[in-house]
């Protein structure tokens, strides 16, 4: 009975370890793309994929069938969810770098447009993993597609030491 489960938990964990090396590059561009950090300095997305591949392994004996890159983007996708929630009142305007493409969308825009766009999941589904009407989630990729198309303006340089004209 022992050597059985020795077995079993050495089938598992090769089992998993094939699952993180085939997935984790993909994860990590998620995160990173969720995040909105540099490639290079991401250390939050990195923290979400860890959590993520965690609760993917804890969970691993139930998947019974069910993909487990899809439940660990799903893990991933709702941690990020609730940090944004957490630590900015709400999905509201984070800290994204500013270089990255994705720096001008809300936390929400971010998540929804990386996963229908980048991830592909399907309206209904990613919906359903946010808790939203079908119609809001397309209304805000939309919306945040056509942020990313035109983004919004700038505000021109302030040019230092120019004189006002006094009228």
């Amino acid at each position: 009975m022992r050597q059985q489960h020795a077995s079993e938990s050495a089938r598992r964990a090769r089992e998993c370890e094939a699952f993180v090396a085939g997935a984790a590059g993909r994860l990590l561009h998620t995160a990173t793309l969720l995040t909105a950090e540099a490639p290079g300095d991401n250390p939050r997305a990195r923290r979400l994929l860890t959590l993520s591949l965690a609760h993917t392994y804890a969970c691993w004996d139930r998947l019974r069938g069910e993909d487990p890159y899809d439940r660990a983007r799903q893990y991933l996708a709702t941690r990020f969810a609730r940090g944004a929630w957490h630590q900015y009142g709400g999905l509201g305007r984070g800290r994204p770098h500013p270089g990255s493409p994705l720096a001008v969308l809300t936390p929400q825009e971010r998540l929804i447009v990386v996963l229908r766009l980048y991830e592909g999941v399907a309206e209904e589904q990613a919906a359903a993993l946010l808790g939203m009407p079908s119609e809001r989630v397309h209304a805000i990729c939309d919306r945040a597609t056509a942020t990313l198309l035109h983004p919004p303006p700038r505000p021109a340089p302030a040019v230092v030491g120019a004189k006002v004209a006094a009228s």
